[in-house]
């Protein structure tokens, strides 16, 4: 069955590959976008293809439309974006989730949320599996995301409880790969750009936290197996259980970039995770899902794509 889907956040880096890989399964996407972070040249090769659709839309206002699946991935979700305006970034989570889910309710339609490692904050429990409950500080300065996440989530599983609406919810640990921003402050794109700048390499900290990195394609095939998923609504981490310290990545990406960037150390943000990494295992058994690229080979890809992008600067 083809179905019409709604992306909301469809033009921002995640949404893109999904919007594209939905399409390449002969189905319809409705691309709904703010373009507060999502960018037109994401979704411009898309823009011809008769079944794809854009919106140019703020979920934090309600949206009237006969959809069978919606996905919701609207929220800046790198520090430097999601702390620029911090009340925004609430807005969008709760009254998002708010409009999508009863947009969900009045059209009968499987929605899924895109929800985060964040909602583990620094965790106490190590690997982080979805019974965790997190350990978050409610009136920090990353809570507008963090909050804002696990308050879209018991809104989810309200709605499923009180009106029967058929949820899917993901929490995504962090992924890489092209069509990042320059600038958005994420780990992975503040490294890659910098070495092809040959510009000092930054670390917080001394740069043992660790972090699992997850390359785009595994995620898309992830998100589309919870979606098809029957009988199953999660949380259900999605991410890659590999752990590399910072410093490691680091220096992985001067070694790829033949880069003559030096390490800066600088002081840890505040409520910033020592460590994180997912464990999968019932990502595993529900959906027969584990990612299948290795750090290295995506750091590859994700290098070509910003060296490419910095050239047309």
């Amino acid at each position: 069955m083809a179905y019409v889907n709604l992306v909301t956040g469809g033009a921002g880096f995640i949404g893109s590959h999904l919007c594209e890989a939905l399409l390449a399964r002969g189905e319809q996407v409705l691309c709904v976008d703010n373009f507060f972070t999502g960018r037109k040249q994401n979704i411009a090769h898309l823009l011809t293809n008769p079944y794809f659709e854009l919106v140019r839309h703020d979920i934090t206002s309600p949206l009237m439309l006969e959809v069978d699946r919606i996905y919701n991935f609207a929220c800046p979700a790198s520090p430097v974006h999601y702390q620029y305006n911090p009340v925004k970034t609430i807005k969008t989570n709760v009254m998002g989730a708010l409009n999508m889910l009863g947009l969900a309710k009045r059209v009968k339609a499987r929605i899924l949320q895109a929800s985060t490692s964040e909602v583990y904050g620094d965790p106490t429990v190590h690997p982080q599996v979805e019974s965790y409950w997190g350990n978050v500080n409610p009136i920090g300065i990353r809570s507008c995301y963090d909050e804002g996440k696990r308050v879209a989530e018991a809104l989810f599983f309200d709605y499923h409880r009180q009106n029967k609406v058929d949820i899917r919810v993901i929490r995504i640990f962090n992924t890489y790969g092209p069509r990042m921003l320059v600038n958005d402050g994420r780990v992975v794109s503040n490294f890659v750009v910098q070495a092809l700048r040959n510009q000092p390499i930054t670390l917080y900290g001394d740069g043992s936290q660790t972090r699992s990195f997850c390359f785009v394609n595994d995620l898309i095939d992830g998100i589309i197996r919870m979606m098809n998923c029957e009988g199953f609504t999660g949380p259900v981490n999605l991410g890659n259980p590999g752990e590399f310290t910072i410093k490691e990545l680091a220096e992985q990406v001067i070694e790829l970039t033949g880069s003559s960037s030096t390490l800066e150390y600088r002081p840890l943000p505040e409520n910033d995770p020592t460590r994180r990494q997912p464990n999968i295992t019932l990502a595993q058994e529900k959906l027969g899902w584990a990612p299948s690229v290795p750090l290295r080979e995506g750091l590859k890809t994700t290098i070509d794509y910003f060296d490419t992008l910095l050239k047309t600067e």
